[in-house]
């Protein structure tokens, strides 16, 4: 957002409803009319702003959504220490039910790119054989495994894991737990390839499936966790009560089936298993492979996160536990969309 749609950004929140002349005649910019139609449907389009009536009777105003995918400066809001940052402690119901289920996440420009990506896919695909996209589905699969590991603080490297896939053979000085991780990462992506309608339609039994397949043989309690659980790094705290964590659930697993678009479904169910935080552990590794699950689905390409800096990860997610803001994870989801699509097949 450059400085004169902040301006008017500014005007009309302060303002409340108003005119596009009234913007044109009181805000603080130095354009054409013309020009500030433009900008203001470009903000409308953006989710920004929402309009009401018609014609000379319209009325601009911030939509509902703006808070939410409003851009914010990760490094200005995490040059805060965590006492000092204003947050939403405590976890935000209507977010889901009321919010989400009712908004576009995704804006007009960013779904274009997205589904020019999403059609790169599958010309490229269709010029695959079984073969050959076996083989790239099994490239993807070692990277996200090593990536998704890595972001939980597993210390295999890149070339170990291909090494413990291919070979059989474990890293010299890593833990067991380290390996069976991997390992489990391994077989879930397997699970949600070979069984591809398998999330569809997406309930809380298959969310615990596939939490179950990646923490197999590790000391991780399985199913909705019944007790209280912190995250480093943030004030915000989700839910303690077992039946609410499971409605909350159902809940989103009804909002995402009722989006129509896949690029949404992906995205809110990264966000939200990671936001309610269901298992004592595993969540946002369950949230990956739910996501994966839910692109596969619809054979559309699914993302390995190779080239996310994990604290950056961390803090977009941050971002989203105590702002409820999704402008940059959508970044994050849109930049791994496009390196996948261009990686891989």
């Amino acid at each position: 957002m450059d400085n004169r749609e902040q301006q008017i950004i500014d005007f009309i929140r302060q303002t409340g409803e108003c005119s596009s002349k009234e913007v044109f005649d009181k805000a603080n910019h130095s354009v054409s009319y013309a020009t500030l139609k433009r900008i203001l449907s470009r903000l409308i389009s953006e989710n920004y702003l929402s309009v009401k009536g018609q014609g000379k009777g319209t009325k601009y105003m911030i939509s509902p959504a703006y808070e939410i995918v409003r851009p914010i400066d990760m490094e200005k809001y995490f040059g805060k220490e965590i006492d000092e940052r204003k947050i939403q402690i405590e976890f935000n119901f209507s977010i889901i039910i009321d919010v989400l289920a009712n908004l576009n996440v995704f804006t007009e420009s960013e779904l274009n790119k997205l589904n020019w990506l999403q059609q790169f896919y599958r010309r490229n695909i269709a010029q695959l054989s079984v073969k050959e996209l076996k083989k790239e589905m099994e490239r993807l699969a070692i990277d996200l495994s090593w990536k998704s590991s890595q972001m939980e603080g597993n210390t295999y490297s890149l070339l170990e894991t291909e090494r413990l896939f291919k070979e059989k053979e474990t890293a010299a000085g890593k833990t067991k737990e380290e390996a069976i991780m991997v390992l489990n990462h391994k077989e879930a992506i397997d699970f949600i390839v070979g069984n591809p309608d398998y999330l569809y339609p997406l309930s809380v039994a298959k969310i615990e499936d596939i939490h179950s397949i990646l923490v197999k043989e590790l000391s991780i309690e399985r199913n909705v966790r019944k007790r209280r659980i912190g995250i480093s790094g943030t004030n915000y705290r989700p839910l303690d009560n077992e039946f609410q964590i499971s409605e909350v659930l159902i809940n989103s697993c009804q909002v995402i089936n009722k989006k129509r678009n896949i690029f949404e479904k992906a995205l809110l169910a990264l966000l939200l298993i990671s936001y309610i935080q269901p298992f004592m552990d595993g969540n946002k590794r369950t949230a990956r492979i739910v996501s994966n699950g839910i692109l596969i689905n619809k054979k559309y390409c699914p993302l390995s996160f190779r080239t996310v800096d994990s604290l950056e990860y961390k803090k977009a997610m941050l971002l989203f536990y105590e702002q409820n803001n999704i402008s940059n994870f959508k970044e994050i989801f849109i930049n791994q969309y496009e390196f996948a699509v261009n990686t891989y097949f």
